[in-house]
């Protein structure tokens, strides 16, 4: 019997390591088709081919979230490759922490061109796809950090996650029918992510609160949750943290 994620198409940014690499795999033995964007090109032809190598299918492309042809290429790869697109999953995302009066206005507006416009390149290059075939499925990352501030030093962080929640949910507002809209809500979790931060202070404060991180393959569970779900339900939002994490 199918589990409604075999044989399905499903694209994902940020693939090449945390959570974007163990979404891939679990996705993949699960029999879904998958396409891998991320920067490291050696990482996503390592894991592409442990993939592979255990009977999956999936292919990669080199593919930086705020170049907006980038992100198109790789939408482009995974028509040309399976002929249609089931799941986008936008995961690509940085979270440097650091007090607002640092002023750190470079890290700001990498936070705002990955974790927003990451996810906007995202849905622009997909949407006409799910659109023609009438359906498909985004799924967001977010943050609980988009649902309660992170503080002290994670205001812009939290920023753009709480737009990634907007953004999600007025997107299932406008395109509704078979097209659903997820965003998924981490806590702490066990990726790279943490290592963002090089303000000293903060990143001793970053790494002792994510001793207490989940591992990543928690999310993957998660979003294959959302996608597995028959074609008329749709999990618009899924909130998750170590039981250990009070915020």
């Amino acid at each position: 019997m199918e589990n409604n994620i075999t044989n399905k198409v499903i694209v994902i940014t940020g693939a090449s390591s945390g959570l974007g690499e163990e979404t891939a795999k679990y996705l993949a033995k699960k029999g879904a088709m998958v396409v891998l964007g991320a920067r490291r090109e050696d990482r996503l032809e390592k894991i592409v081919s442990e993939i592979t190598s255990e009977g999956g299918k999936a292919v990669y492309k080199a593919t930086d979230v705020t170049v907006k042809s980038q992100v198109q290429a790789l939408i482009d790869l995974a028509l040309s490759t399976y002929n249609r697109i089931d799941v986008v999953i936008n995961n690509a995302g940085i979270m440097p922490i650091a007090p607002i009066s640092e002023v750190r206005t470079d890290e700001w507006d990498q936070m705002i061109d990955i974790n927003i416009k990451g996810v906007l390149y995202g849905i622009a290059a997909a949407l006409p796809i799910f659109q023609e075939q009438q359906s498909g499925h985004f799924i967001n990352l977010g943050s609980v950090a988009g649902i309660k501030v992170f503080s002290p030093g994670g205001t812009v962080y939290s920023g753009t996650k709480y737009a990634v929640r907007a953004i999600t949910d007025g997107l299932r507002h406008e395109i509704g029918g078979n097209i659903r809209a997820t965003t998924i809500e981490p806590g702490a979790v066990d990726s790279e992510l943490k290592f963002s931060t090089n303000h000293e202070e903060s990143s001793k404060g970053v790494k002792e609160f994510y001793q207490i991180a989940i591992p990543a393959a928690s999310v993957a569970r998660a979003i294959a949750f959302a996608i597995e779900q028959p074609a008329d339900v749709d999990i618009n939002e899924i909130v998750m943290r170590p039981t250990q994490q009070e915020f």
